[in-house]
């Protein structure tokens, strides 16, 4: 389905904000993403200071959940629940309404920083900020899981078990063979933790990339879509994967800190780091981002996505092949 015209959009923000359409300016699409999209625009009352805002939409038409996506309505309320408990979000603004005929979604403020991971590890304006990225990461993960089970949407629940066996299923519908993964599910399986005693918010995909890092410091955490209710470490583990290092390998906690830094920061917020468990996760973290890539290639394949950029991405599954020999088989303890 084409994405709607600009001219559409204008009309329904204007309408679900309740200004006139001429004063939604500067509308601009900032991500490619095959459903759910990102939007930066602009309000300019007269007599107004300008207000600077983003929406995130699924258009008419698009299903606006996923294998694991917990909906824009969740998202929307996630947002607000972790501003009201002070974590570092964008402020929610609005909901979009069906009769605007613009999509579900919601709209947030505007936040100045970087999202851009490559920037993030390299940008020298960012230099302060990333000495203490990875603490301040530690202490909001802490604030996120610690908000209150009862005031959360409806959201999936899966401890590390069931976790697991998601992803099993999922790469076994690819019909791929990679010997690799194969032998990194069975060291999985065979380390299994325990639920933890009581299941909290995961975030899904906190990472570098969803972040927004000004030269203060964190500004932001974003892109909600894949929360639920599970294992607290799985955020702490999927932090910590290769992935989002973005070529500063030495630096463990998304290219920017050290492990010990998060799990400093962690503790402060009152969280339990189990660094056992946090790698258990790690692994798991990485064989995920290879099955997502496969995923993509799959999807491309078989005629459920035309996007051949991200067809493109499948090609790094073997890059997670190769990160995770070193995490479960690193080389100083092999026999070569």
């Amino acid at each position: 389905m084409p994405i709607a015209p600009h001219d559409a959009l204008r009309h329904g923000l204007a309408a679900t904000l309740g200004v006139g359409v001429d004063d939604i300016t500067g509308l601009q699409r900032l991500s490619g993403g095959a459903s759910q999209q990102t939007w930066a625009f602009a309000v300019q009352q007269a007599g107004a200071p300008l207000q600077r805002l983003v929406l995130r939409r699924a258009p008419p038409g698009y299903g606006e959940r996923g294998r694991y996506s917990a909906g824009l309505a969740a998202e929307a309320d996630l947002i607000a629940l972790a501003g009201r408990h002070g974590l570092p979000v964008p402020q929610l603004q609005a909901r979009l309404a069906p009769a605007q005929g613009i999509g579900a979604g919601y709209i947030t403020a505007h936040i100045d920083g970087e999202t851009l991971g490559r920037r993030v590890v390299g940008r020298p304006e960012l230099a302060d900020a990333r000495r203490g990225l990875a603490r301040r990461c530690g202490q909001v993960l802490a604030g996120i899981h610690a908000l209150p089970t009862d005031a959360l949407p409806p959201l999936r629940r899966a401890g590390p078990a069931q976790e697991l066996q998601n992803l099993r299923d999922w790469h076994r519908g690819h019909g791929t063979v990679r010997p690799v993964f194969q032998l990194a599910m069975a060291w999985l399986q065979a380390r299994v933790p325990a639920d933890p005693a009581a299941l909290a918010l995961v975030h899904g995909d906190f990472r570098n990339g969803n972040l927004i890092v000004a030269p203060q410091g964190l500004a932001a955490v974003l892109d909600w879509e894949l929360a639920h209710v599970g294992d607290p470490a799985e955020d702490l583990g999927w932090l910590c994967v290769a992935s989002w290092r973005f070529g500063r390998t030495a630096l463990s906690v998304g290219g920017f800190g050290q492990v010990d830094d998060l799990a400093a920061g962690y503790t402060d917020g009152g969280g339990i780091f189990d660094a056992a468990r946090v790698h258990w996760w790690q692994v798991l973290g990485t064989l995920r981002w290879g099955v997502i890539c496969e995923s993509m290639v799959h999807a491309w394949l078989h005629g459920e996505a035309d996007n051949l950029e991200r067809a493109a991405v499948g090609r790094r599954a073997s890059e997670a092949e190769a990160d995770l020999l070193a995490l479960i088989a690193p080389r100083a303890t092999r026999a070569d």
